[in-house]
């Protein structure tokens, strides 16, 4: 972001005294040491300007450095200075940028390096220091003018850009900082009053007082005429405008008021626009962050999977998903034919509950969870509202917990879980503003809607509700204070926070069934099968987020796993997806992982085994299935480490399908873990473990696989054989029928007749269905009639399958 390194070469130690004035800009940009960092924004040595701003093969994003970016107030019109860096400069010329931007020097008086202890109290002295030397240099603005207690410190954030405008798509130079954002404001700064401007000819060419409005409006000119630094334009974009942004809130942050924006602990990473991409190391996405210009905007609900547009989804093409015919039916016949069926207008509920907030609860629900939404609302009436604001209540809490922005401290945010149960739940009118994205902040902002529903419910369930709210809540304020950055400590801590996050979450819907008549009364003592359901999806969902979460600095792999196969000691490792090593090592982590959800699998059936009520039963099965098939898809995928994987909508319609029954599930859950054991390598490090775990699935579930196998190879091969022998009898037919079919208008017949037309259409549908499934009968036997390996007579655990998981899912 600064001053470029000009192309000559050495490397001499930062001068006792620094006068930028006394020197070129070619000897300061050799003397000058910036800090280098690690990821985690530690100092781990330092490096001359030029080498630092090299984007060449060997360092295809330079080297990563600390830098400063200052955004100066005037006091009475609420305006920024901006400044044109000056045509001379080596690295991004004549681009307009906020006030001063550059770095941290080594070596300085005073001392311009912060500390892990500066930054966390928000202090960060150096970096003011390296800001007040520049502003000076820069700008000619003195010393005095902007005192040092003035800064205001808001959060850090780590981009890469070359400078590919400049020159061209082998640019030798570009930017790769971890940048300090601070605010100051000076009262007669734009009327000269109380501020000194004058700017330093190599460094600047030119100024501008803008306010937000105007701002917003150049940025949005694409192609325009002026041209704006990489850096600023995330700022602005990610932060700076907009309704919530800091500039609406620039008077509080100045005085030090808005401890809201105070986001010290947070380090946002970022990918340039794509015009900055490539250089002389063709450096390609890597941070995650999506590209300037195809962003959306901040808390767009459109780009809520992958965190708000920060992580790409895998996604298979629309042709890829449309080669499955099966998963084309399964999409039509749960669209049109046979839809999850919707009880939320029953009688029962429409008198029991305010129909305008009832409304709102369904819609939020909707925009939040639209898997969940149409999987509640086929509940049984005596329970669909209450499982409906269970989840919202919770989707709430989460929300609070998830916002590593909105808070003052991490101890205001652990207030705030911890009072939830009493706040949220017991004040019909509380709701809470500035917390979330998009429709999660909605939720909170208008939750005494949501509020006058759970008080509408009977007593049992809003106990229960509440006693759970208040767990989790106390788990979450428990992991608030650690450092996630590079996930859990150890399987001991990644199970614990699985269990107050989903465990939880397992055991209150088993209450709630109980509680309903629905299902036995036992049920809401079946505490360990219910935290074995939660965390089977749980875990699901942290490995399929590996990348989303570890970008938002809040990962959860144990680190007694990762570690193992990480070289470097940092989880990050394994997103160089471009280096063998370091895909086979990620693999190896990946599918160890994988292994230990598999291994919840058999408690998943257990306690869907004891389920009575069909509508339950298809509640819990359909998240189960979906996991299963996440697992899959993920075992092996390097995709992980790059994205966030999806399985096809079609499959999930198939899946959603087969949850009618106990076969239909023991089935998927059978299919999921035979393909995962056919694909598994013997050199895998988790490879024994990871076919013991299939192996215990299927001897779970074979017998429903190949129920289900029987019955469809039964009816293909009827099919195989009454298709040719329609297809053949109608081909005869319309043979012989040469008067009332010709071809003389073109390559097609024309028909005349109405039997003619039927017969021409059985024609196609026979030799449709041949060439499509006419195989579908022998493929089936095949796979009924393969072999299991044999599988333990005990789970993971050590305990003996009950019976209770062999019995027949009740019709």
């Amino acid at each position: 972001m600064t001053d470029a390194p000009a192309a000559s070469a050495g490397h001499a130690a930062a001068p006792p005294v620094w006068d930028g004035d006394a020197m070129t800009q070619e000897e300061f940009m050799l003397r000058d040491t910036v800090l280098v960092l690690d990821r985690d924004d530690n100092v781990t040595g330092s490096e001359s300007k030029k080498q630092a701003h090299v984007f060449s093969p060997e360092q295809p994003r330079g080297v990563l450095h600390r830098a400063f970016s200052v955004f100066l107030f005037d006091e009475e019109s609420g305006e920024v200075l901006l400044q044109k860096r000056a045509a001379s400069k080596i690295t991004f010329p004549n681009v307009w940028t906020n006030t001063c931007c550059s770095h941290p020097l080594h070596g300085m008086a005073p001392p311009e390096n912060d500390g892990p202890a500066a930054v966390a109290d928000g202090s960060v002295p150096g970096a003011k220091h390296a800001a007040i030397r520049k502003l000076k240099h820069e700008l000619g603005i003195p010393c005095e003018e902007v005192p040092h207690a003035n800064f205001r410190f808001l959060t850090r954030m780590h981009y890469w850009a070359a400078d590919t405008v400049t020159h061209g798509d082998d640019a030798p130079w570009g930017e790769h900082e971890i940048d300090y954002i601070l605010f100051i404001s000076v009262k007669g700064a734009k009327d000269g009053s109380g501020l000194t401007v004058k700017a330093h000819p190599d460094e600047v060419d030119d100024v501008w007082w803008i306010g937000p409005e105007r701002l917003a409006e150049e940025l949005a000119k694409e192609g325009g005429p002026l041209l704006w630094s990489p850096w600023f334009r995330l700022i602005a974009r990610r932060w700076l405008l907009g309704e919530k942004g800091w500039w609406a809130e620039w008077k509080k942050i100045c005085a030090g008021e808005a401890h809201r924006h105070d986001d010290w602990n947070s380090v946002h990473r970022f990918d340039p626009p794509k015009e900055h991409m490539g250089g002389g190391g063709r450096a390609g996405p890597w941070l995650g962050e999506i590209a300037l210009g195809e962003s959306k905007g901040v808390g767009d609900g459109s780009l809520k999977q992958g965190a708000y547009g920060k992580v790409k989804i895998h996604k298979e093409g629309k042709l890829s998903q449309l080669s499955h015919l099966d998963e084309v039916w399964a999409a039509a016949t749960l669209l049109y034919i046979k839809p999850l069926t919707s009880n939320l207008h029953h009688p029962s509920i429409t008198s029991a509950f305010d129909q305008e907030n009832l409304k709102f609860c369904d819609d939020i629900l909707c925009k939040v969870s639209r898997s969940f939404a149409a999987v509640i609302r086929q509940l049984p009436p005596p329970m669909l509202v209450d499982v409906m604001i269970f989840y919202l209540v919770l989707r709430a809490l989460d929300t609070v917990e998830d916002d590593m922005t909105a808070f003052a401290s991490n101890k205001v945010k652990i207030d705030h879980l911890s009072s939830f149960h009493k706040t949220a739940l017991g004040d019909p009118n509380w709701s809470m503003d500035g917390v979330g994205e998009a429709d999660e902040r909605r939720l909170l902002q208008e939750f005494p809607k949501c509020h006058s529903i759970y008080a509408a419910l009977s007593a049992d369930s809003r106990r229960i509700i509440t006693d759970i709210t208040m767990r989790m809540a106390a788990g979450m304020a428990e992991f608030v204070g650690k450092d996630l950055g590079q996930g859990t400590a150890n399987i001991k801590e990644y199970d614990r926070y699985c269990h107050f996050v989903a465990g939880l979450v397992g055991e209150g819907l088993s209450r709630l069934f109980a509680s309903s008549g629905l299902e036995k009364a036992s049920l809401a003592g079946e505490l360990f099968l219910s935290d074995r359901m939660g965390l089977f999806l749980q875990k699901t969902n942290i490995i399929r987020d590996y990348l989303e979460d570890y970008v938002d600095g809040r990962a959860f792999w144990p680190q007694t796993v990762w570690k193992k196969y990480s070289k470097t000691g940092d989880l990050g490792y394994f997103k160089n997806q471009d280096s063998a090593p370091v895909r086979n090592a990620a693999l190896g982590c990946l599918n160890e992982l994988v292994t230990d959800a598999l291994e919840l699998a058999p408690d998943c059936l257990g306690y869907l085994s004891g389920l009575r009520c069909a509508e339950i039963y298809r509640f819990c099965a359909i998240p189960q299935v979906m996991a299963i098939a996440t697992l899959e898809k993920c075992y092996g995928n390097t995709d992980v480490f790059t994205g966030v994987v999806k399985i096809r909508k079609g499959l999930s319609c198939k899946l959603i399908l087969a949850t009618s029954d106990r076969e239909g599930v023991h089935a998927t859950f059978s299919a999921m873990a035979r393909a995962i054991a056919g694909r598994a390598d013997p050199k895998d490090p988790s490879y024994a473990r990871t076919v013991r775990a299939c192996d215990a699935i299927c001897e779970l579930t074979v017998k429903s696989e190949e129920t289900t196998n029987d019955h469809l190879m039964k009816i293909t091969r009827v099919c195989n054989y009454i298709a040719p022998v329609l297809a053949t009898a109608s081909a005869m037919y319309l043979t012989g029928r040469k008067k009332s079919l010709t071809f003389e208008d073109g390559m097609f017949p024309k028909v005349y007749q109405t039997t003619d037309i039927v017969v021409l259409t059985v024609l196609f549908a026979c030799l449709v269905y041949l060439v499509s499934f006419g195989l579908m009968g022998f493929v089936l036997a095949d796979s009924t009639e393969q072999k299991l390996q044999p599988a333990a007579k005990v789970n993971q655990y050590g305990e003996k399958i009950s019976s209770k998981q062999e019995k027949k899912f009740p019709a």
